[in-house]
């Protein structure tokens, strides 16, 4: 069983990681028409990571016998001036997820809820990979910068991701 509290600040949780699929799956979309489909693969494969991650928590309150409840996801900004700015912003988004699992964190600590702390240790972790993950990509675009052949080579790269 969890608390109210708890349980309230996973569904919240479960809203964010299906807005973030939600932004990626808008960051592809729009990398598909600047004919950046490795990009635009890339960020179908965190889409869905994201929206595993909602599953993950909806799984977990319901083992709890607690009670999912989905609310409405924002709709996503559709455009960027760069393939840099998308994955800026897909950093920032990472960031600010990472800050929400940690306040979880420290919830579930104060709730002693040792099940959910528990739990939640994956997504630390899971956090951690994925803030490194699209650090790097911000930094090889701002080392490329507008040089087409660089962007191009990026994208060949992003391609590659399972």
């Amino acid at each position: 069983m969890i608390s109210p509290r708890l349980q309230d600040a996973l569904n919240k949780q479960i809203n964010a990681e299906l807005s973030s699929s939600y932004l990626y799956l808008a960051m592809a979309a729009w990398f598909e028409a600047e004919d950046l489909k490795g990009m635009a693969h890339w960020m179908r494969v965190q889409a869905k990571e994201e929206n595993g991650h909602a599953e993950r928590i909806f799984d977990f309150i319901n083992d709890c016998n607690g009670r999912v409840s989905l609310t409405a996801i924002e709709a996503p900004k559709a455009e960027w001036k760069s393939p840099w700015e998308a994955f800026e912003e897909a950093y920032g988004h990472e960031q600010k997820i990472s800050a929400m699992i940690n306040e979880l964190m420290n919830l579930a600590g104060a709730e002693k809820s040792g099940a959910t702390h528990d739990f939640l240790e994956w997504f630390v972790r899971e956090q951690v990979e994925e803030e490194s993950q699209v650090q790097l990509i911000v930094s090889k675009l701002k080392l490329v910068g507008d040089n087409g052949v660089g962007v191009y080579l990026v994208d060949q790269e992003l391609a590659k991701r399972e």
